[in-house]
């Protein structure tokens, strides 16, 4: 029990639930509000989502003793915001159903193990360190509109690495916590901390919505969510089978999409939170962490709506330093791991140019075209140096 609770656990938990309502909470609410839905349903979207992503990310952690972090569809949930207008409120759940189904079936069929096998282990990780690099980047950067903050915040994190490494993403967070509220940047917001009903939505099904929605839903949480999910496991020396991962994450989205859950995939950015030596050295022991974001989740979803409002008090500073000194380990493995074999290098190094650029065609995003194009090097030169 003791190490149920140990602060590591829940504090790189707490901080991978931060990140994921801090940068994409917004976006969903702007999906819920294209959709034509009343308050009382958008409530109800982010109870499903918070209950969603907290039961079946505590599942699967759980059955499968790996960091495993369910999320929303953050790119999906962009997509909506631009394609649902005009549609009734009972197609799109009908095509959030639609979706989820074929999630569902890719993951039961084992297609995504299949796919997995012909990505070497250096790209997935040159795709991770991409996809990382501008929180990173942030970080650092937060320091040009709030100096004090953030270099007190970085100078907490190296010295909690060398004297306390276990607890040092929570000292940081704690630290720029303190020279926040010293300084006068917390944010002012009345939050009314009430319990969400979920509100029930009646599918309908019309050919258009499930093409027009259903389907570009399908692929952009497959290929931007799904797939740097699974090579963040991947880096970090999990082999959980992905399949599953994904079935019943999809079989996830059937059960509540008819209460707004619109999509649920694995996490790659606040999953990598979870699984660094700092959450905990023993890493068959960091699962713990993904279960205390799933409790998070659950806990912001009982309260839905309401509870993100807790996030405005931080300084946006704050928020991009605490998640890019969190990821500083995982950008550092990630890159060496994609640069260490000779042979690979340059696909590699392609695939994290063409990931952290952040370039989007058919509303699919950078990670999706790195892994094809890095993949399409790697093996165009492994042919042509065949003897």
């Amino acid at each position: 029990m003791r190490r149920f609770f140990a602060l590591p656990h829940m504090a790189s938990g707490f901080v991978a639930v931060l990140v994921g309502y801090t940068s994409a909470a917004a976006i969903v609410f702007q999906a819920a509000e294209a959709s034509g839905a009343s308050p009382e349903q958008i409530a109800s979207w982010m109870w499903s989502v918070g209950i969603g992503m907290g039961l079946c990310g505590i599942g699967l952690s759980l059955r499968f003793k790996a960091p495993i972090l369910i999320a929303w569809s953050t790119p999906g949930a962009a997509l909506l915001a631009t394609s649902l207008p005009g549609i009734p409120m009972g197609e799109a759940i009908g095509a959030f159903i639609f979706s989820s189904v074929l999630l569902t079936i890719c993951g039961l069929a084992g297609w995504f193990d299949r796919i997995l096998q012909f990505i070497p282990q250096s790209l997935a990780a040159a795709m991770l360190a991409g996809v990382l690099l501008r929180f990173g980047i942030n970080a650092f950067g937060a320091m040009q509109d709030a100096f004090a903050l953030v270099a007190i915040m970085i100078a907490t994190y190296l010295a909690g690495k060398i004297f306390l490494p276990r607890y040092v993403i929570p000292l940081t967070f704690l630290s720029g916590v303190l020279v926040a509220m010293l300084t006068g940047s917390m944010g002012d917001a009345d939050v009314n901390l009430s319990v969400t009903v979920p509100v029930l939505m009646m599918p309908e099904f019309s050919l258009s919505a499930l093409i027009g929605v259903g389907i570009p839903l399908f692929v952009v949480t497959m290929a931007s969510q799904n797939l740097p999910g699974i090579a963040t496991l991947r880096a970090h020396g999990y082999q959980t089978p992905a399949s599953p991962l994904v079935g019943w994450s999809g079989f996830t989205g059937i059960l509540l999409a008819p209460f707004g859950g619109y999509a649920f995939n694995l996490g790659a950015i606040t999953a990598a939170i979870c699984m660094t030596e700092t959450t905990d050295p023993d890493p068959k022991e960091r699962y713990r962490a993904t279960v205390w974001a799933g409790i998070f989740y659950v806990i912001m979803g009982v309260f839905g709506g309401a509870v993100s409002e807790l996030f405005i008090l931080f300084p946006d500073a704050l928020i991009m330093a605490i998640a890019g000194l969190a990821l500083l380990g995982t950008i550092g493995n990630s890159l060496n791991t994609a640069l260490e074999n000779p042979a690979a290098r340059e696909a590699a190094l392609i695939t994290f140019l063409m990931t952290a650029s952040g370039f989007s065609l058919f509303t699919i995003g950078a990670p999706f075209w790195g892994i094809v194009l890095g993949t399409a090097v790697y093996y165009l030169q492994r042919h042509a140096l065949k003897p």
